[in-house]
């Protein structure tokens, strides 16, 4: 195959590369989640201070592109694109399936017409749904018409919704300019590597140009076709996001190189995912045993990375259907049969008042932060504490407070605690411990084995036998700051625990897992 069926002239390249070279400059600050000195976390509240007006104005409110914006502002998927033109060792397309949570997988497909109708219901359900985004069931831009005939429409009739798909990135270069066209600034692409031998492993086949390739060649063009799409959006402004998936003895040291290439060409994030390879799933990993990462071996991936592309450590792996908050999916309000039901009402000068209220709310979680910093830390009582870090898991309904009993939990969210910041780094999913309104003993092992690398779990409310559970596997069970902004309770707890370790009151212990949480890293395993 000629390098001119996969590459535009050389001259435009050049150009794209030079225009990248001055967009990285311009936007370095960026949407950092390294909390690094001087800089806000990202999408934080202190705005355009650590990064540009224009950029601040296309991540405030994307709860994809902000970890802050994510427990305020919400997002759907419009499963319109069922095609697919590659194949993955990771995907099974599943359609008709309501009890799975996983990208590929829609109860419903929609056309273009009934898809901008759900969008115009949801979004006078929900006035704080701000980003609409096509993510499948199949690839966005292997269906283009489908894509783009919804894209017009929205932005015609909804307009102050933000507009985003994702992409594998094999059909990305020919469809630039209609991307461009209606204003589609945010863009999601798939890459699990940069090294075609590692590719062959992840992709069987892939059908560029009205043929099918397999093996290295496949893996190869996938790769060329990527790399030139993500120079070429960023050389045109838009926002780009590097989905990877994380698979253990594959992909998962060859990470770092992606992560590495990606921000040279300008990615915006990198959100580094687990591998789901369930056998019942169907897919050709989880039918060949190929399993997915534990928590600690993301996390050391996810680290070894930090200092390269911005990480995004919130994502939720979502459904091509999905409805609401990250986190939360309410799909099942808004079947087609639901919709023909309701009198839809797009209010925009409604949904505007109302996020100016949700705004308001996430000002005041980010003011509590920094007062916290402020206040929590008397350095004359805490002799010896300065270098303590650890991890804190937190159970919340969303909004950025702790304000979710221990039973009912599904998920936890984990903060790395220091005496300079509450570093959100990923969450944990669970067995839900309180069913029928009674705890299931049995299911606390599980759950005590995921949060078991943190010090403490912040709760609104917990029950005897759970306390005395996290109590006996050395994680400290903490109700005191129920309903307070996660990142203020966080510092308020670590303060506490760093004046019980300067009084001798209580003995700081390294797990056995320190340094998994210190991000040490070999033989593409975490290290116990």
């Amino acid at each position: 195959m000629s390098s001119t069926t996969t590459f535009v002239s050389i001259g435009d390249l050049r150009k794209g590369r030079q225009a990248v070279s001055e967009v990285i400059e311009t936007a370095s600050g960026g949407c950092s989640t390294t909390g690094g000195a001087g800089k806000s976390s990202c999408g934080s509240s202190a705005g355009p201070d650590d990064m540009p007006q224009e950029i601040w104005d296309k991540v405030k409110n994307h709860p994809c592109y902000s970890e802050e914006a994510h427990h305020h502002f919400a997002r759907m998927h419009v499963a319109v694109a069922p095609a697919c033109n590659i194949q993955c060792n990771y995907c099974n397309r599943k359609y008709d399936c309501s009890n799975e949570s996983r990208p590929g997988v829609v109860s419903q497909k929609l056309t273009p017409d009934q898809a901008v109708k759900k969008v115009l219901a949801v979004a006078s359900e929900i006035p704080q749904m701000t980003v609409l985004g096509i993510a499948g069931p199949g690839d966005s831009l292997a269906n283009p018409k489908k894509t783009f005939d919804t894209m017009r429409q929205l932005a015609e009739k909804a307009p102050d919704i933000k507009l985003c798909l994702s992409t594998n990135g094999l059909a990305l270069p020919d469809q630039v300019d209609e991307i461009c066209k209606y204003n589609i600034d945010h863009v999601t692409i798939t890459i699990n590597m940069v090294d075609p031998a590692v590719g062959e492993k992840i992709y069987p086949w892939i059908f560029y140009d009205h043929k099918r390739y397999t093996g290295y060649e496949a893996a190869k063009i996938l790769h060329e076709r990527q790399m030139l799409g993500l120079e070429m959006l960023t050389a045109r402004g838009v926002l780009t996001k590097i989905n990877s998936v994380l698979i253990p003895g594959i992909n998962d040291e060859h990470l770092i190189e992606v992560n590495r290439e990606v921000k040279k060409r300008g990615a915006f994030l990198h959100n580094i995912m687990p591998l789901i390879s369930e056998p019942e799933h169907g897919t050709v990993f989880g039918l060949t045993g190929q399993r997915g990462p534990t928590a600690q071996e993301l996390k050391a991936v996810q680290d070894a990375c930090m200092g390269g592309a911005n990480l995004m450590r919130h994502c939720r792996q979502c459904r091509a259907d999905a409805v609401g908050l990250l986190g939360e999916d309410r799909s099942e309000e808004f079947t087609l049969d639901k919709i023909e039901a309701m009198d839809i009402h797009y209010d925009l000068d409604k949904r505007r008042a109302y996020q100016e209220k949700v705004e308001e709310e996430r000002q005041a979680q980010h003011q509590a932060k920094v007062n916290a910093l402020s206040n929590a830390f008397d350095a004359s009582l805490l002799a010896g504490t300065e270098e303590l870090k650890v991890l804190v898991a937190v159970a919340t309904e969303g909004h950025g407070r702790v304000n979710q009993h221990f039973g009912h939990a599904t998920e936890f969210q984990i903060f790395e605690v220091d005496r300079k910041q509450a570093l959100f780094v990923g969450h944990r999913r669970v067995d839900l411990y309180c069913q029928g309104g009674y705890g299931e003993d049995e299911q606390l092992p599980s759950i005590v084995s995921a949060i078991n690398d943190c010090h403490a779990v912040l709760v609104s409310k917990i029950g005897a036998c759970p306390r005395d559970e996290l109590k006996a596997a050395g994680i400290e069970p903490v109700d005191q700051y129920a309903h307070e902004f996660i990142e203020k309770a966080a510092l308020q707890w670590f303060a506490d625990y760093c004046e019980r370790v300067a009084s001798g009151a209580l003995q700081h212990h390294e797990r056995g897992d320190a340094r998994i949480r210190q991000g040490a890293f070999t033989g593409g395993q975490a290290v116990a």
